[in-house]
């Protein structure tokens, strides 16, 4: 059977027509030129697959390829490194925040599914800091034993990431350490925050590598994996904040065992959703993260939910066009596929104002070496 043979389960879908109004504030300038002055700063990849925009009926598609960004395997290190920055710089002025201890004297504390986590350990060992990480159920033990190699500090949680928050959370009560979280709550804001911000290199690299390829408008869609909705809180805010032009769809895919944005999008409001297990660790979040939801509900035009097996054939066929994404990364283009095949196509083609000749971007948010996966049977 085809690898890019439609799944067979009835397609979790909601469109939302009002979201291309919706506009919002821009990101601040400043963290382009932050990542740039990084040692081994490079724009990822963005890679033409015109095969896949043949399969998917559109006439380019571009994915973002985030399997190599500063060293690791993922995109997070773009919002741990510029929050963390923000950190250090403001415990640096006022040290009494942090306990009186100067700022080479915190511990950096994170729950993670795994490249977040990886993420703020780095980033910690690169500035001389300490990082204490919490690990939920499910993640693969290579992933976790990247974040040891970081020289941080590992407790593994047998609950879900939800669990490895509150861990987390209360662990950062402690003197000297400061919460890292990219995910936000009443009351803790600024930090993740601060992260979402740091997403936004990301964006401001595709508009530039677009119009290299001769893209000048823009794209006409952009496909991006959610967990709690940090990244997709960057994207809303990149593409809803231009005050005129054409403003692309936006679609955010997700886990069918972990849907809480489609949950709460349907509902209209952030609920939790109880979480089974995934090979989309990092997506695996049963609760939109507070900051992220007035972007979320304001600008997504559509949500779709995809099995693991949906995920892993769109590993596989990406591997075989020399693009490295692992499951969280490959959710973007089995997101597209379950939209744009299958009973009711049409319609969902329609709601996402595409045809022949769109403009497709999937973010691939993480390698195969940040998430190993078992190649899917065909």
């Amino acid at each position: 059977m085809s690898d890019n043979r439609p799944s067979p389960h009835p397609l979790p879908w909601l469109a939302r027509p009002a979201a291309r109004t919706w506009r919002c504030a821009p990101a601040p300038t400043e963290v382009r030129a932050f990542h740039a002055a990084l040692p081994g700063y490079s724009p990822t990849p963005l890679v033409e697959l015109p095969a896949i925009a043949d399969e998917l009926g559109v006439g380019r598609v571009f994915v973002k390829d985030e399997s190599r960004r500063l060293g690791l395997p993922a995109f997070k290190v773009l919002g741990a490194s510029w929050a963390i920055h923000r950190v250090l710089a403001e415990h640096a002025e006022h040290p009494g925040n942090a306990g009186d201890e100067a700022p080479g004297h915190l511990t950096l504390i994170a729950a993670t599914d795994g490249n977040h986590g990886r993420a703020v350990a780095h980033t910690a060992r690169l500035l001389g800091q300490r990082a204490h990480i919490f690990v939920p159920r499910g993640v693969h033990p290579r992933a976790v034993a990247a974040i040891a190699a970081e020289q941080a500090r590992v407790t593994e949680i047998a609950g879900p990431y939800d669990e490895a928050v509150r861990h987390a959370t209360e662990a950062a009560d402690a003197p000297h350490t400061v919460l890292i979280q990219d995910t936000g709550w009443q009351g803790y804001e600024r930090i993740p925050g601060w992260i979402v911000e740091g997403y936004a290199t990301l964006c401001a690299e595709i508009d530039e590598q677009l119009a290299a390829h001769a893209v000048t408008s823009g794209p006409d869609l952009v496909a991006v994996p959610v967990g709690v909705g940090s990244l997709a809180q960057a994207v809303v805010t990149h593409y809803r904040s231009r005050p005129s032009g054409r403003a692309p769809a936006l679609l955010s895919v997700e886990p069918a065992n972990a849907a809480c944005v489609l949950r709460s999008l349907a509902l209209g409001e952030p609920v939790s959703v109880t979480t089974g297990d995934t090979l989309m660790a990092g997506l695996n979040c049963g609760t939109p993260s507070g900051l992220a939801w007035p972007h979320l509900h304001g600008g997504l035009d559509a949500a779709v939910a995809v099995t693991d097996a949906d995920s892993i054939r769109a590993a596989d066929r990406l591997a075989a066009l020399g693009v490295s994404s692992g499951p969280c990364g490959a959710a973007t283009l089995a997101g597209m596929r379950a939209a744009l095949t299958g009973t009711g196509r049409d319609e969902r083609r329609t709601a996402l104002g595409l045809d022949a000749n769109s403009v497709v971007v999937l973010l691939s948010t993480e390698g195969t070496d940040a998430n190993p996966h078992t190649t899917a049977a065909h």
